[in-house]
This record gives structure tokens, sequence and C-alpha cells, in this order.
């Protein structure tokens, strides 16, 4: 009788959520961006969260809480009611990095629900002008040459920029300096300056200064060639492919969200992503729409976590933890 009680309890539950699910959504969706307003991740948001209101009939309101390199955001949809009405679009590095560079309150593939990969961006290695160096055999040449001499930028210690680096002299078997910045703006400003030689950046923060000639491209760190710079070489075209970076945007809820309302946020958002209206405006910003499985989106995380990790532990990066 009891195991028949538990079946019957355990059916009515199953029935409650798929009801609640069929409604979904029936009130606004709060989407939590983990970095200030006007910043790609909430350019994202706002290109997404508009089409997706429109599909679910039902506004999906922007709430910007940066801090702790997204941290912090990330945490507060970890901490929601799972019932998806909070949700989240978050990036690389406070899904996939932070836990292994510093202790955070939350754990990605157990506390957050993935929904869907949102967007990708390439990763670019560009040089400053009074670099000797046009394409990658000549600048892995030069640092040979002099050890310990070129440096490059980031955008802060632990970050994608940072970490690409660390992986670069890994790969190329290089000696350079890592220069943190407190975000990309200064860090760009300083190479425009030639105070510092190279980057790893996100190709729409640096496309206009590689137009400009100010900037030289090296290697676009994903496969295949970005549109938007078609002149530039893959890193595995330059013989290079570990050297694999890219940026990307993931849409989260919190753990414990009936599987059901996962199934229609997923549903909503890579319909959103699917517009053409919605995948010219973020290619306008170097962004590529995906729009997958939560399941892929998953394992995706996984394999960007445990590629992450083994690069900071290789590269003796220092970390908080």
């Amino acid at each position: 009788m009891r195991i028949l009680g538990a079946l019957v309890v355990g059916l009515a539950v199953a029935w409650s959520q798929a009801a609640r699910a069929q409604d979904f959504p029936a009130k606004p969706i709060k989407l939590i961006v983990p970095f200030p307003a006007g910043g790609p991740n909430d350019i994202i948001a706002r290109i997404v969260g508009q089409r997706m209101s429109e599909l679910g009939k039902q506004p999906v309101v922007i709430d910007n809480r940066g801090g702790q390199g997204g941290a912090l955001g990330t945490d507060a949809v970890a901490k929601a009611n799972p019932d998806g009405y909070t949700i989240g679009i978050v990036n690389a590095g406070a899904l996939a990095i932070n836990q292994s560079m510093e202790k955070v309150s939350y754990d990605t593939l157990k506390d957050l629900a993935p929904v869907t990969l949102v967007v990708t961006v390439p990763e670019m290695l560009v040089v400053a002008g009074n670099v000797p160096a046009s394409n990658m055999s000549e600048l892995v040449a030069l640092a040979r040459a002099k050890p310990g001499t070129l440096n490059f930028a980031s955008t802060g210690p632990g970050s994608l920029p940072h970490l690409a680096g660390e992986l670069f002299k890994l790969t190329a078997k290089i000696d350079i300096v890592h220069v943190p910045y407190r975000g990309a703006a200064p860090a760009v400003n300083d190479l425009l300056g030639q105070q510092v030689h190279m980057t790893f950046l996100d190709l729409p923060a640096i496309l206009p200064h590689i137009r400009s000639g100010a900037l030289k491209p090296i290697a676009l760190g994903t496969m295949p060639r970005a549109p938007t710079a078609p002149e530039v070489p893959t890193t595995t075209e330059v013989g290079m492919p570990e050297l694999r970076i890219e940026n990307w945007y993931g849409m989260i809820a919190p753990a414990g969200t009936p599987p059901a309302v996962i199934a229609e946020l997923n549903r909503i958002t890579v319909t959103a992503l699917a517009d053409p209206s919605v995948k010219s405006r973020l290619a306008e910003q170097g962004l590529t729409a995906v729009g997958n499985s939560p399941e892929q989106f998953r394992s995706y995380i996984a394999s960007e976590t445990a590629k992450w990790a083994k690069v900071i532990k290789d590269a003796g990066v220092q970390t908080t933890k």
C-alpha cells in the first residue's frame, strides 16, 4: 500500500507540473544579466528577450546584477524559485571558469539547469602596430627569440582573455608576460597606445581597430573564418588546432525547475534564436546564434569547464580557492 501511495503521489506531482507547464508562461519572466547594462551580455539578453516576450506572450524583464565577474548574478539565478520565472543569460566565465579560479557560492551543474547555448563569439589574437610580426609564425618566432619580453593584455585574472593567453603560451611553448586590466576598454586603449604587445579579445571589441589598421590580426580562435573578417586565418589553419577559443553565453534556470518548463523555455528561446531578424541583429554584434537542447548545453558546459580547469592547472595560474 505504501508503494501504491507513493506512486499515486508521484503521478499527482508529475501531472501538476505538466499542467503548470502547459500554462507557462502565465506571468512576466525575469531575465537576470550578471553584468551592467550596455555590455555584450546585456545586449544579447535584450535582443533575445524581446523576441521571447513576443513568442511567450509575456514580458521578459531584464534585471542587471553585476559583480564578481558575473558570479553574483549567476548565484541569484541559482537561489531563485525553480518555477521558470527567474532565469539568466550568462557567459563562459561565470559558468565554466570562475569555479576553478575562486570560491563561488554555486556549482554550475548542480545548482543550475542548462536551457540552451544562446550565442558564441570568436576570440581573436591581435598585436599592436609596433610589433614586428604579421602572422602566427612570425609572432611565435619573435617570442621565442625574446623570452619574457613580449606581453599580453587581458580583462583581468581568470578572464577568458587571460586563460587564452596562457593556452597560447602552453601551445606555442613561449614565454610571454600577463598584464591584467579591469575590462576590455582599458586593455584595448593600451594596445592602441602600444603599451602592451598583444591580446585575445572578442572579435566585436577589436574589429573596428583591425579595419582601421591600428591593430594587426594574427588568428581567429574558432572555425570557420569570421564573415566579418574573412581574411584572418583560424588557429587551426595556422597549425594550432589546440588553440580553440571562443566566448559564449547561455541560458540557465535554477536547478529543480520542472523538466516541462525547461522544455518550454528551450522551445521559446531556440525559436527566438532562429528568427532571421534576431540572427541578423546578433550577427551585427559579431555573434553567432546557436540554440541547442538542454542536454547538449550541459555537455558543452562540462567540456568547457574541464578544458579551462586543465589550462589553469597546467599553466600554474594563481587562484583564490
